[in-house]
């Protein structure tokens, strides 16, 4: 069987192939017409021109499979590798894995002897992933970081940018003398700012079994030692998700983002907490609409608190000149 790791380079190295017949069929024309638009065909590998159907050239080696496949089912019946590699599991998902289901390979259920067996065979299965501390210790946290995102409803990129961080801090030998749930949590926080998705240190942990108070610590600590490049968050990244738990219209999400780049224009925001001053430019979004949401509201759903939108609405109204 082909590895996970070798199936991908050996796509690329089609796709590359690929790239360079088709940069070649640019650059050519036809002989017949002297049209320029001429087109690579993926399974004959022929050049074709498109407006009098000459073949141009038919020697480019077809690197695709052996095999015809015509819908999704088909082509997976008949491949003969694996599922792709991932950060997400601390073996990246190379070693094998016995099915829980107690059937043979015609569907039929095995004898009390084959079970107990098999039951054996995954128990040792499971020991064996893991060779040493190490190992057990990046499964847990995979798995914490796995559990986490799930509740944060963040796209597969974020776990895979998170257990890839996670790996360099265990490589950095950062971990020690620190909880592995508090380095995890901070790694998937580190993630989430790094792919823009809009959420929080106070949502996070509220998913994670650790205070916010170390997940912060922790996470500067991972980002300074790592060298972790860290843009601002930007507040209109949260308006959307606020607006839409709020149940409010789409004119005062975009009052609210136009609040937002007026006083951010004017250095408001330097200093103060993205959530905090979305909120309060949604609450004050929500007035100037008249679609009014009150203080306790709009706090609740950014999880801060009615004194934080209260200052950052005062300074937000008087940039605006509203009065």
């Amino acid at each position: 069987m082909e590895r996970p790791s070798r199936q991908r380079e050996r796509v690329k190295s089609e796709e590359k192939q690929e790239e360079q017949t088709d940069e070649q069929a640019e650059q050519q024309q036809c002989p017949e017409c002297e049209s320029s638009a001429l087109v690579t065909s993926a399974d004959g590998g022929e050049i074709v021109c498109e407006d009098c159907g000459l073949i141009i050239d038919e020697g480019n080696i077809d690197r695709g499979p052996e095999w015809r496949a015509f819908n999704h089912s088909e082509r997976q019946e008949k491949s003969r590798v694996g599922a792709p590699t991932t950060q997400t599991m601390h073996d990246k998902g190379l070693t094998t894995q016995i099915d829980w289901k107690d059937k043979d390979a015609y569907g039929r259920s095995l004898s009390s002897e084959k079970r107990s067996q098999m039951h054996r065979l995954r128990k040792w299965q499971e020991r064996i992933r893991t060779k040493d501390a190490g190992e057990r210790n990046l499964q847990f946290a995979l798995s914490e970081i796995d559990r986490m995102a799930s509740a944060l409803g963040v796209p597969r990129s974020v776990r895979e940018v998170a257990s890839v961080i996670y790996r360099r801090a265990l490589d950095e030998d950062l971990i020690r003398g620190r909880s592995i749930e508090g380095v995890a949590t901070a790694c998937l926080y580190a993630a989430c700012r790094q792919e823009d998705i809009p959420r929080s240190l106070e949502e996070v942990s509220e998913v994670s079994r650790v205070e916010q108070k170390e997940i912060g610590r922790t996470y500067r600590y991972v980002a300074q030692e790592l060298s972790l490049k860290m843009e601002p968050v930007d507040p209109k990244q949260y308006v959307p998700r606020f607006v839409s738990e709020l149940e409010l219209s789409e004119e005062v999400q975009a009052k609210a983002n136009e609040i937002i780049d007026v006083t951010a224009e004017k250095g408001l925001l330097s200093g103060k907490s993205p959530t905090g001053y979305a909120a309060a430019a949604i609450y004050a979004a929500s007035l100037l609409c008249n679609e009014k949401k009150t203080q306790r509201e709009v706090a609740d759903v950014a999880q801060v608190t009615e004194v934080t939108i209260r200052n950052r609405y005062q300074e937000q109204i008087e940039a605006m000149g509203i009065h």
